[in-house]
Formats: structure tokens, C-alpha cells, sequence
């Protein structure tokens, strides 16, 4: 099949890897894009740090906390200017007090805004005339325990509470909720700087450890040794997998001579009891959404001839 400069060009961007070997993977794929980014991997060419997830839109990501719960919403705008604007600001600081009420992305969408008899949706579809700019809530999500805390942390903050990157972290536990809190925070600066696949390896998509069995058992292969070799050799690779890509089995950013896991056992001498993370959240600004390149010379020159 006849490959695009298009797919081509998706491709280096996704794996990095040289345009005439993303051409090839294509080719050999017939133009499928995962199964393609599999193939440089198992020739050994690209990593294949998928690079999809990186920031496509601009905006704030909010967070809110209450007691032992605490919620983190997305709210996008066109440029960065506007995420600089007060106005938009504390639209996105109201938009988090409502999901720590009703945090689900459906429910925070049709609820009132703070203030308002209007609904958060319509009331940013308003502001649309104010500020200037296309703007629109994308999700929201909570995180509530029992007992013990839920941190929140927010990566490099323009204001309380608003920034680029918001994580949030719970920990369930009968002892000190202060000392939890303190520790979960900790946890969540963690899961901002890895940004872990998951909590543990079994709430990982079986689909994508086989998928990674099978690019680990090809690369073993291509070293010529014996299967019973090979199969050591996955199990290997697989175990590392693991301790980069799941929150308890990584080593902790705040001391990496031991594991987050080892780290939390260590942090229940100060809470007083037993503790265990039950959940993270991490919404980072724009993942998942493309954002159309354009030439700015041309928009420049295109503006001027209006």
C-alpha cells in the first residue's frame, strides 16, 4: 500500500526513530501505526516512548480538597495566555469546588456553578464572550477514603491550586491523618515526575503485558539463544517492566535505594499504623489531544493581507 508523508512524519514523532525506517515499519505494517511502532521496537530502532500523551492544549489543571477527599478537574482554552488570565483562573478554581461535591465529569458539567443558577457548562460557554477565546471543561474525577488522607500536588503552579499537572494520592489508614497526608503528598510529587502505568502490576491491561511479552521474547530471540533461555530472559525483562512502570514496585524519586512500597511501610512508624495507597490520579494539561500544527509566519502573513 502507498504510505503518506503524513503517516510517516506521525510515526518519528511517536517512536523518534529515522524517517526511512519509519517508512519501512509502515510498509511492513501496511499502515498500521501501533503495529508499526511494535516493529521498530523489535528491531531494536526505536524505544517507542509513545510520545502521544504529550501536552496538545493549553488551559489549567485544578485541584480541591476537602476532608479525607479531594478532586482534580481539566478546563482548555486556545492559548496560554488566557490560562494566565484571573478571570479564567478562578473559573477553574470554582470548576474544582464543584467536583469535590459531585466529581464525576458528567455530573460536574451539568451541576451548578458556584454562585450562579446556570450549569459549569453553560457558564463557560459564557465566558467565551468575555474572555475572548474558545474554552470548555474536558473531566473532572475524586478521590474519597474512610479514613486517612488524600493529598493533592500541582506541578509548577501558576496559583493555589492551578498549574499544569495535578495528582492526587489516598491512603487509607487508623493512624495519624496528618501524617498521611504529609506522605501521601510526598507520593504525589512522585507520580507527577513517572507517571506510573498503575497502582500494582495486576491492575495492569493484561492485553498490554502480553503485547510487551511478546516484543521482549523477539528481541530475546534475535540472540540466537535456546527458548528455556529466552523464557529467563522474558521473565527478566518483565520484572523490570514492572519496577518502571507500577507506582509501588518503582524506585521512590525521594529516595531511590528503596521502592515507593518500601518507602510507605518506612512512613508508617510517623502515622502511628498500618497504611496502604488505595488510588492516584494524575491529569496532566492536554494528554490525548491532538492539537492541529500550524505555520505562525503564515498566519501572521494571512492576517495581514485581511
Amino acid at each position: 500500500m502507498s504510505i503518506s508523508a503524513a503517516q510517516v512524519k506521525e510515526l518519528r514523532d511517536l517512536t523518534g526513530a529515522g524517517m526511512m525506517d519509519c517508512k519501512a515499519a509502515l510498509t511492513e505494517t501496511n499502515g498500521n501505526m501501533e503495529e508499526a511502532v511494535d516493529w521498530l521496537r523489535k528491531k531494536g530502532i526505536s524505544k517507542a516512548d509513545k510520545k502521544a500523551g504529550r501536552t496538545a492544549a493549553e488551559g489549567l489543571i485544578g485541584v480541591d480538597n476537602g476532608v479525607r477527599e479531594a478532586a482534580v478537574v481539566e478546563v482548555n482554552s486556545e492559548t496560554d495566555f488566557v490560562a494566565r488570565n484571573a478571570a479564567f483562573q478562578e473559573i477553574v478554581a470554582n470548576v474544582a469546588k464543584v467536583a469535590l461535591a459531585y466529581g464525576t465529569t458528567e455530573a460536574v458539567a451539568g451541576a451548578k456553578y458556584p454562585g450562579s443558577d446556570k450549569s459549569v457548562t453553560d457558564t463557560i460557554k459564557d465566558a467565551v464572550g468575555t474572555i475572548g477565546e474558545n474554552m470548555g471543561f474536558r473531566r473532572s474525577a475524586k478521590l474519597t477514603v474512610a479514613q486517612g488522607a488524600v493529598a493533592t500536588y500541582v506541578h509548577n503552579a501558576v496559583a493555589d491550586g492551578l498549574g499544569k499537572l495535578g495528582v492526587l494520592v489516598a491512603i487509607e489508614t487508623t493512624g495519624n491523618a496528618q501524617a498521611a497526608n504529609a506522605f501521601a503528598r510526598q507520593v504525589a510529587m512522585h507520580v507527577a515526575a513517572t507517571n506510573p502505568l498503575a497502582l500494582t502490576a495486576e491492575q495492569i491491561d493484561p492485553a498490554a503485558v502480553e503485547r510487551e511479552k511478546a516484543i521482549f521474547a523477539d528481541q530475546a530471540r534475535q540472540t540466537g539463544k535456546p527458548e528455556a533461555i529466552i523464557e529467563k530472559m522474558v521473565e527478566g525483562r518483565l520484572r523490570k517492566f514492572y519496577e518502571e512502570v507500577v507506582l509501588l514496585k518503582q524506585a521512590f524519586v525521594l529516595n531511590p535505594d528503596i521502592t515507593v512500597e518500601q518507602a510507605l511501610k518506612d512512613a508508617e512508624k510517623e502515622i502511628g499504623a498500618p497504611a496502604k495507597i488505595t488510588a492516584y490520579l494524575r491529569f496532566a494539561l492536554g494528554e490525548g489531544i491532538e492539537k492541529e500544527e500550524t505555520d505562525f509566519a503564515a498566519e501572521v502573513a494571512a492576517a495581514v493581507k485581511k
